[in-house]
């Protein structure tokens, strides 16, 4: 029983408006911000890409809106209002502390060895400087330094390999083949995830969702009006999140 209301709480939280990819946003203006840069590069003009999953998408589209909506929003609104900005701020900076292995890696993997230069500076400043993370000393102390997010996604991507076609995961939202390959590869390089040695924080499957649940909880409380304007703007919400994934993933990969 336990497990299940841990795995409903999970799901619940868990849905992101666009696969995970905005969440680095650290405030609401930021994350509207984003949206209008990427939103004018292709709005009314939808592609007509290979897409054989697009019946499957559009239901699963409308699964994740109807999550959202119903569930997810509501539960981050509630966060938000109960949890000061201050105390928000802590949780975001330790998460993203945490994503260093992610980061360094692929910047080394993508030959951006300033970026990954940056990366080991912040960690190691933050960590030991910033108790564990929850203080962005760079950021505070106004150093010039500033985290790179790059994924496995965007190094495969950097290298040439394409996205594949056009994939909505349950929950999780807007990906594609290369993409959804990738989350597994990233995985071994979370400390969040569940295995019981040193560098991996939990040693459980429970205790691993709980972590990125709360993670993911967090993160949404400053990102959820970009999806919130998506849905308004959206005359048909599946083309229009796809570009919106597909423009915002092309851009992130030049960067």
């Amino acid at each position: 029983m336990k497990r299940i209301i841990i795995l409903f709480s999970f799901f619940s939280i868990f849905y992101a408006c666009n696969a995970q990819k905005i969440e680095n946003s650290t405030n609401n203006n930021v994350a509207i911000n984003q949206f209008d840069d990427i939103s004018n590069e292709f709005q009314d003009s939808y592609s007509d890409d290979f897409d054989p999953l697009s019946g499957y998408n559009r239901v699963m589209t409308q699964f994740n809106d109807k999550f959202y909506v119903y569930l997810t929003r509501p539960v981050v609104k509630t966060y938000k209002e109960v949890v000061p900005n201050t105390a928000r701020k802590g949780v975001s900076n330790f998460f993203t502390n945490l994503g260093f292995p992610i980061r360094f890696i692929n910047n080394l993997l993508q030959l951006k060895f300033k970026n990954s230069w940056d990366e080991l500076q912040l960690f190691v400043l933050n960590t030991t400087f910033g108790v564990a993370g929850l203080i962005n000393v760079a950021e505070e102390n106004n150093f010039n330094l500033k985290y790179h997010n790059e994924d496995f996604g965007q190094t495969l991507g950097y290298w040439g390999v394409g996205d594949g076609f056009h994939i909505v995961l349950p929950i999780l939202g807007p990906s594609n083949l290369r993409d959804t390959f990738s989350l597994f590869i990233d995985e071994y390089a979370n400390p969040l995830k569940p295995e019981d040695t040193s560098f991996y924080l939990t040693d459980s499957t429970e205790k691993s969702i709980g972590l990125k649940a709360f993670k993911k909880i967090n993160n949404t409380s400053y990102s959820y009006p970009v999806y919130d304007k998506l849905r308004k703007d959206a005359i048909d919400l599946y083309p229009y999140l796809k570009d919106y994934y597909n423009k915002l993933r092309e851009k992130q990969i030049k960067e």
